[in-house]
């Protein structure tokens, strides 16, 4: 039986409210609702909670598995409705139905200085959901609907849409595909045609796979009118970058469909729109940070520069592609464990850190159930990490012997990924990091997987990127959130390891995996 839990919710400066409830909700969006019901709120509102491993400031909710028994809970009215990338702001009277359901990131709270610093640059707030929520459509085609509804539940006849109604539901469909992304997947589209007639099941079309496929087609159809109707007006970056005039600065023959810049692992904002500040400006907001960085007690100007510059230096990275020397000496605030939270937040909407580790306890006794019962090499090669688990580890040992775990049991070798040494052999180390692409490593006084780690770091290119990390995870939680911040590929070797860290516990994209990933996270719900 779920545990109630008590909740503090902040209404304003001045006002809050105990709220108790039976259990954790399944979804943010059921959440929310709980909550304007309970405190007697209307319009659109955001949730932020107290993250206490930041000191207390307050994160975005993006998922309930933060929610715990005495969370402090933050509500944000959203701003008057406004598109969710600011170029869209003014368009032609032949765009002038673009969907405004979207919410400015700018609030007047110190602790929301995250994603940007001006209302008037705005970047997707929202990761694909889980479930897609059809848009509303014109009032004579939700009648048309509403009808053909009747109908078919009385005796199973579908309704044959008219070209208005078409073009109405494919207008509006398209609009809010692209708030969530520019360049939707095959699996995203196959769940919005489901999403399309599920509620509408009038909508469906025998003849075809899932009764929906038919419709998947005609949103890919629309989508790529979509965008090239966007590029025509000069509208979006993320669009305007993939041209033939942008790819032939760096290709001499360029193609249409070759080398396109855009979301390949679930970022929200992988090519924001250009920040309204002059590249000059942005330069100056560059340099001062190379100052801020060398004062001591400095995150929150920090914080507000990088936010100020996120568009600036996520372009550079994307289009130049800089090497890790290059970029430590532009922006050496990036290669710190806060900011590498907070880009990753920017990137993808989703907290990095927090949703890591709970998810990963979260899992954490299912997995170690499925490992246990593989026999031949797993079971050999895993057999120190479990007996370490059975001797009352602590959670940072537990949490690095279950990522070793996994890394073994999707095939692939822990030792190339995790690097360990003990202080006597800080010169042989020294010699092999310098040679390595992508590692965590870590320095011991002897060789017991129980001694507390002198020092944990990450080399990329063979440079050393950080070091004096918290724990193991939490080496491999940021050099995942590097791959993001940095727009690196995941580690040679390591594909099955990242797809499971990003498909599964951080959830994103994860309406498409390989097989054998599908295969654990089944394993995974069926164990629980």
């Amino acid at each position: 039986m779920a545990n109630p839990i008590r909740l503090l919710i902040l209404l304003s400066d001045e006002s809050s409210e105990r709220m108790d409830l039976p259990r954790v909700p399944d979804t943010v969006e059921e959440f929310i609702e709980q909550v304007k019901n309970s405190s007697k709120l209307s319009g659109d509102i955001r949730l932020q909670y107290k993250d206490v491993d930041f000191g207390g400031t307050f994160v975005n909710l993006s998922s309930t598995s933060m929610i715990k028994d005495l969370t402090t809970i933050k509500v944000i009215p959203s701003a008057s409705s406004d598109i969710i990338l600011s170029f869209i702001e003014s368009v032609p009277s032949d765009l002038s139905d673009l969907d405004t359901s979207s919410v400015s990131l700018h609030t007047d709270s110190d602790d929301t200085v995250i994603l940007s610093s001006s209302s008037s640059e705005r970047l997707r707030t929202e990761p694909w959901p889980k479930e897609f929520n059809i848009p509303p459509f014109s009032l004579e085609t939700e009648y048309q609907l509403e009808k053909g509804n009747a109908e078919y539940t009385k005796n199973q006849t579908r309704l044959t849409p008219t070209s208005k109604m078409l073009s109405d539901i494919l207008e509006r469909l398209a609009e809010k595909i692209f708030s969530y992304k520019a360049y939707p997947t095959d699996a995203d589209l196959g769940d919005v045609a489901e999403a399309l007639t599920r509620k509408y099941p009038c909508l469906r079309q025998p003849d075809s796979f899932n009764e929906s496929y038919g419709w998947k087609l005609r949103l890919k159809t629309k989508m790529c009118n979509y965008r090239t109707q966007l590029k025509s007006h000069g509208l979006a970056s993320e669009l305007m970058v993939n041209t033939l005039k942008s790819k032939s600065r760096e290709d001499p023959v360029p193609l249409p469909a070759k080398n396109n810049k855009k979301a390949r692992r679930g970022e929200a904002n992988y090519y924001p729109q250009s920040s309204s500040k002059t590249l000059e400006t942005l330069e100056q907001e560059r340099i001062s940070l190379l100052t801020e960085v060398k004062k001591r007690n400095n995150e929150r100007t920090i914080r507000e520069k990088m936010a100020r510059t996120f568009q600036f230096r996520r372009q550079e990275i994307v289009d130049q592609k800089p090497t890790i020397e290059n970029l430590m000496e532009r922006w050496p605030a990036l290669f710190q464990m806060e900011e590498i939270n907070t880009e990753f937040l920017r990137v993808t909407t989703v907290p990095l850190l927090t949703r890591f580790m709970a998810q990963l306890d979260k899992y954490s006794p299912q997995l170690l159930k499925i490992i246990r019962k593989k026999g031949g090499t797993t079971k050999a090669k895993t057999a120190t990490i479990l007996e370490l688990l059975d001797q009352d580890a602590d959670a940072d040992v537990r949490r690095e012997c279950v990522l070793k775990a996994l890394i073994i049991y999707l095939g692939e070798c822990v030792e190339d990924l995790i690097k360990e040494y003990t202080m006597s052999q800080k010169d042989q180390a020294k010699q092999e990091l310098e040679s390595t692409v992508m590692v965590v490593f870590v320095f011991r006084e002897n060789s017991s997987p129980l001694q507390q780690p002198q020092d944990i770091g990450i080399i990329i290119d063979g440079v050393e990127v950080l070091n004096e990390l918290p724990s193991v995870s939490s080496g491999v939680v940021m050099l995942f959130g590097l791959c993001y911040a940095l727009n690196m590929e995941y580690p040679q070797g390591f594909r099955f390891t990242f797809e499971a860290l990003q498909k599964i516990l951080l959830e994103l994209g994860s309406n498409k995996m390989t097989s054998k990933i599908r295969k654990l996270k089944g394993e995974l719900h069926t164990a629980q």
